[in-house]
């Protein structure tokens, strides 16, 4: 904590940015992973429709196809003039307060498919907003801060999922659905003050002029840099990294339901009993990041990932306990959190700022198709195998990602990265 260079790093600005960024960002999502499934559930409707719910976040997956358009046009807002960056936060930013107030005004037993649009459509407002949220904070992160400032974005990230996720939980019990998700959409208002408050980053020189360029360099420049064969492999590892922890916990809020226990229970003990390993954890994995590299901490953080995944079968198994539930979740939040900021600072580092929105937009979008395809038919496994049996081949499914560290991320080996960024503020 002496060092420098971790004083330095921890006490500037980007530090401060990373917070909001983290926080803006996860808000929508958790909104579709934890609490709309919780109000389906309570409303009656089946595990396998609530499984099928996941396929919502295909934008996520997708949101590559129009990254090039955000990085070549500006959105323009009536006669405020944000910037390129900074137009899109705010764009989507008000679009998401509208659309999450408007969810609960609908019925989940008459109006299911309406429900489904209105979420895809918020699912492509978060993605839109992740977007331009990613390429601002590798624009303005330096190299050596991407660890710390990732592992502090994740961490505020989490942090925001204990809104919808907790907060909103337990309004639920005494508040009308519709005052639930107009408070929590309220809670967007976070993002426009960020989006309001900081600068728009200088361009670079290299900056497309075009949309065919915005469309075509990032690839060319991406695949030049790295080789054919490393691409393929560092695309590949993208993919399989977060594939068994975001199967295991694709279905968390509906498991806690089915052990028996009340959304106020998961709301108050579930899910701040992650609060403080998930800031500790994540800030100590950002140090560590500073101190060992990316390389080491995917391998380290990894496998305190997998371990995780193996509490959901013990609680599984034994299926009651509030205590059991804290220390399986506060485990779950940590292994989880480290695993995931070293996983983003990985994927920041083999980014080139210049095109920063297609690129990230491309690795992220692989990270969320596992979360998106496989989460989608999770509820079928559960409903075939049971819970024990699909928190198992979850585990299983963790470890080929684990392997490939061998070829992208060896452990005696830590690559700098080629690029820097743009404008450190």
């Amino acid at each position: 904590m002496n060092s420098p260079g971790i004083r330095e790093a921890l006490l500037n600005r980007r530090m401060l940015i990373c917070i909001f960024t983290g926080f803006a960002s996860g808000m929508p999502l958790y909104l579709l992973i934890s609490l709309v499934p919780a109000w389906l559930r309570s409303e009656g409707v089946g595990l396998a429709e609530i499984g099928f719910f996941a396929l919502i976040g295909l934008p996520y997956t997708w949101k590559f196809v129009w990254s090039p358009f955000l990085d070549r046009y500006q959105l323009w807002l009536f006669t405020y003039s944000p910037g390129l960056r900074r137009s899109w936060m705010l764009g989507t930013q008000i679009a998401l307060v509208i659309c999450i107030a408007v969810l609960g005004f609908l019925d989940p037993e008459t109006q299911l498919w309406p429900i489904a649009w209105l979420c895809l459509g918020i699912a492509f407002l978060s993605a839109t907003q992740d977007i331009v949220l990613d390429a601002y904070r590798r624009q303005i992160l330096p190299d050596n801060e991407l660890g710390l400032g990732n592992s502090i974005h994740v961490n505020a990230y989490r942090l925001a999922g204990l809104v919808p996720g907790s907060l909103s939980l337990i309004l639920s019990d005494i508040l009308p659905w519709e005052t639930v998700f107009v408070i929590t959409g309220a809670f967007m208002l976070i993002g426009i003050a960020l989006t309001l408050s900081i600068q728009e980053p200088k361009r670079s020189e290299l900056h497309p002029t075009t949309l065919a360029s915005s469309v075509t360099e990032p690839f060319r420049e991406f695949i030049s840099r790295q080789g054919v064969r490393q691409a393929g492999l560092i695309l590949l590892f993208i993919f399989m990294y977060k594939l068994g922890d975001s199967m295991a916990t694709a279905l968390a809020t509906p498991f806690y339901l089915d052990m028996g226990f009340s959304k106020t229970e998961i709301g108050s003990v579930a899910k701040f009993a992650a609060l403080v390993p998930m800031i500790v954890g994540g800030m100590l994995g950002g140090i560590l990041m500073i101190k060992i590299g990316i390389n080491r901490a995917l391998w380290l953080f990894g496998a305190v990932q997998i371990i995780s995944i193996l509490g959901f079968a013990v609680m599984a198994r034994v299926g009651e306990g509030l205590w059991l539930l804290a220390l399986v979740i506060g485990f779950e939040y940590l292994g989880v959190g480290l695993g995931t900021a070293a996983f983003i600072a990985f994927i920041f580092r083999v980014t080139n700022p210049v095109f920063a929105a297609t690129q990230l937009a491309l690795f992220t979008a692989l990270t969320a198709v596992p979360r998106t395809l496989a989460s989608s038919v999770t509820g079928v496994i559960v409903e075939t195998v049971g819970w024990e049996n699909f928190f198992y081949l979850c585990t299983l499914l963790a470890i080929p990602g684990m392997l490939l560290l061998l070829k992208v991320a060896p452990w005696n080996e830590e690559k700098s990265a080629t690029v820097n960024s743009e404008s450190p503020v």
